[in-house]
Order: C-alpha cells, then structure tokens, then sequence
C-alpha cells in the first residue's frame, strides 16, 4: 500500500463529525423541539397567566411526579427492558407507607427506608423472573401490573376494615423531622425574600403567591441530574448502554449484564415509591387507584425523550422534557379554550410522531437504509 493511501485511510478514520451531525443523534433534540412547539402554541392560545411563576408550578408539579416515574422507565429502556406495572407499584408502596406511618405508627425515619427497601425488592423480582425465564419483561411486568393492583386492593380492604381508601398519613406524619423533604414546598424562606422585594407576584396582604417550589419539582430536578450523570459519566452508564444494545456482546466483554438489569428494575420501582410517599404525603391518604395508567404515561415520556424501544439508546435529559410537555399541555388546555379531551389526542399524536423521528434517528446512526 502506498504511502498517500496509507494517509488517506488514517485521515478517514480520523475524520471529525460536524456539530449538527451531532446534534442530530442527540436522542433529546426531539423532545426540547417538542417543548419548543407546546411552548410556541399556548404563547399564541392560552392565557397569559399561564407563564407567570405560579401557571409554571401548576403544570410543572404533575409533570414532576409524572417525570420521576419516566426518568426510571427510561434508563430501563435504554437497557433494554420494560416495566408496565410502575403505575400499580405506586399504588402499592402507596399502601405499604401509609400502613406503615398509620396502622403500624412508625416514623419516617423508617418508614422511607423501609417503602423503599420494599419496592427494590419488588423490583428485584421482576427483574430476577425476566433473566431466569427468559420471558420478556412486556409480559412479566403486565402481570405484576394486575398482580400488584389486585394486591393494592385487598390490602387497602383489610387495612381499613372495608374502605379502598387509607386516611390519616398526615396526622401521623405531623412533626416527623423528615417531612419537609418529601412534602410541601422547598426554599420558602427564599420565595418570602423575593416577595418582599417585589420580584414575584404577592397577595395584597404581601404574601407570595407561590411560597416555595413544589417539594416534587425538586426530587425531579434532582434525579434527572443525577441519572444524566450516571448515564454520561460513569461506568455503570457505558454498562446500561451496552447491555441494552447488544446483551451477548456486552456479556461476553465483561458487563455484568444480569446485574445491570436486575437494577435497573430496582431502580424503576424505587422511583414508583417516591411518587408514592410525595403523593401520599401530600394528600394524607392513598387508595387503591393511586397512579393508574402511569406506567403508560412514562413509558410514552421515555419515547417522547428518545428511548428507543428496542433498547441502547436514550437520555434521562429527553424523559425529563417528554414529562414536562405532558404537563404542559394537561394543564396548559385548563388555561385555554379548547376541550381538554383533546389531550388523549395529543397523546397518541405525539407518540406517533416520537417513534418515527426516534426510527428516523436510529437509521442515522446505524448507517441502515
């Protein structure tokens, strides 16, 4: 081979890729583009009050809760799995906390711990019957669904005397040094500052109309940082990745795939305990509906963010702008004219539209026609 060959090789090889080229597999362009265009359509439709700080929190609290639980069905996503019954786990951590600070009058102190210990476990179960039976995980994960619901039920029946509902978490927690980190708002001294120097809107008797950010605003920002982090900087985020995209491959160059998995659905059930405590917290009850159909919502946030579905590819970034265009537009259509059924609309909509652009994206970086 010729020298100047030789030179053409090395130099195709090291070839660099253009910043919009990058940008293009970026697996998020879709969502911030979606967030773009919501935002861009009520600008033109919906009130006005709809962007002041307080219409901000309104449509950012459901679509932080709604978030954690995407953010979690994402990383699963991208390794390759899927968890469909989320939406029932929060209903049944939901029953195991408030059992635990009402029937049982435990503090949070371990009462958290123990939700949480209890939904890893959970977790840990579905993960353990999709590696072992080889099933996939759609199917496993759509009988826990039932399974957990079911159980959600009973327990509530027999925890109540009858009732599907739990009441009294509030009174039970009141006090609990813990509380504030799971409920209420955060940085309220902060929000009474800005208040009193007129740099937010106040009631006429001075008081802030937001008095703080929504505590669940804050474990969104804070776990969508975090999973970014874990997915772009660390091992266990080339791991993720890797046994997502191709298992064997993975396998057989060391990636502890089993593992990964296993925790990834730990991970997702961890997630559906946080929604459950924040929400039980704040509404001091559960019942047995508690995050119905939520396991669809956030996997469809995952797709909207640019999970693939067939695994190895996503953001934690993307889940976090799918679940804020959920809460855009669920509540952005209250500030508007139009018929907030509208939203199951926009839902399929913007499903569709979602895996289209995330095909298009795969054939992009794979190189396939």
């Amino acid at each position: 081979m010729s020298d100047s060959t030789s030179q053409s090789a090395v130099d195709e090889r090291l070839k660099s890729e253009g910043f919009g080229a990058r940008l293009m597999k970026r697996p998020e362009l879709g969502a911030i583009a979606g967030v773009i265009l919501v935002t861009a359509f009520f600008l033109a439709t919906a009130d006005p009050a709809m962007f002041t700080l307080s219409g901000v929190v309104n449509f950012m609290t459901p679509a932080s809760q709604l978030g954690i639980l995407a953010i979690g069905a994402a990383l699963l996503m991208i390794g390759g799995e899927f968890d469909l019954s989320i939406g029932s786990m929060v209903a049944f951590a939901g029953l195991f906390f408030a059992a635990a600070t009402v029937t049982m009058g435990l503090p949070l102190s371990i009462a958290i711990p123990a939700t949480f210990a209890f939904a890893a476990l959970m977790g840990s179960l579905n993960g353990f019957i999709v590696i072992r039976s080889g099933l996939p995980s759609f199917i496993v994960t759509l009988a826990f669904l039932f399974i957990l619901r079911g159980l959600s039920l009973v327990g509530l029946k027999l925890a109540t005397g009858g009732s599907t509902q739990l009441r009294g978490v509030r009174d039970a927690v009141e006090g609990d040094w813990l509380a504030p980190f799971f409920s209420g708002d955060a940085f309220g001294g902060l929000f009474a500052w800005l208040a009193e120097n007129g740099l937010i809107e106040t009631f006429k008797n001075g008081a802030p109309k937001v008095p703080g950010f929504p505590i669940e605003i804050v474990w969104f920002l804070i776990i969508a940082l975090l999973a970014t982090w874990v997915l772009l900087r660390t091992p266990v985020g080339n791991w993720i990745f890797a046994a997502g995209g191709d298992a064997n491959a993975a396998t057989n160059s060391g990636v502890p795939v089993r593992k990964v998995k296993i925790s990834l659905f730990m991970v997702t059930a961890c997630c559906a305990a946080l929604v459950a405590i924040i929400t039980v917290m704040d509404a001091g009850s559960t019942d047995a509906r508690r995050g119905f159909q939520k396991e669809f919502e956030a996997i469809i946030a995952a797709v909207i963010g640019g999970c693939l579905l067939t695994g190895g590819y996503g953001s934690a970034i993307g889940a976090f702008f799918g679940a804020t265009i959920f809460g855009m537009v669920v509540i952005g259509l209250t500030y508007t004219s139009f018929d907030q059924d509208w939203f199951q609309v926009f839902l399929g909509g913007m499903l569709l539209i979602a895996v289209l652009f995330n095909n298009a994206i795969r054939k992009r970086v794979t190189g396939e026609r």
